[in-house]
């Protein structure tokens, strides 16, 4: 059996990428970094394997790319 998807919130991002909030923000809005999901009615978080991929390269990640087909949804439905 395969182990959910693991949420991370906005300060594990933080420390992960090294990015202030702001950074992050403006990056999600350039397409260069990927978009945060709901997770509550106030939460939001990123899954872990998304940051994981940006973390290895993070000038080739853009969600124009459609890095994976997760992003693509989450990009053409509004999530974040």
């Amino acid at each position: 059996m395969r182990e959910p998807e693991r949420i991370i919130r906005m300060k594990t991002v933080q420390a992960r990428t090294s990015l202030s909030k702001s950074t992050i923000y403006r990056k999600i809005a350039d397409g260069t970094f990927p978009p945060q999901i709901k997770i509550s009615v106030n939460g939001a978080g990123w899954h872990e394997s998304d940051i994981d991929r940006w973390i290895a390269d993070p000038p080739a990640w853009r969600a124009d790319n459609d890095n994976d087909e997760r992003n693509a949804k989450a990009v053409r439905h509004g999530a974040g």
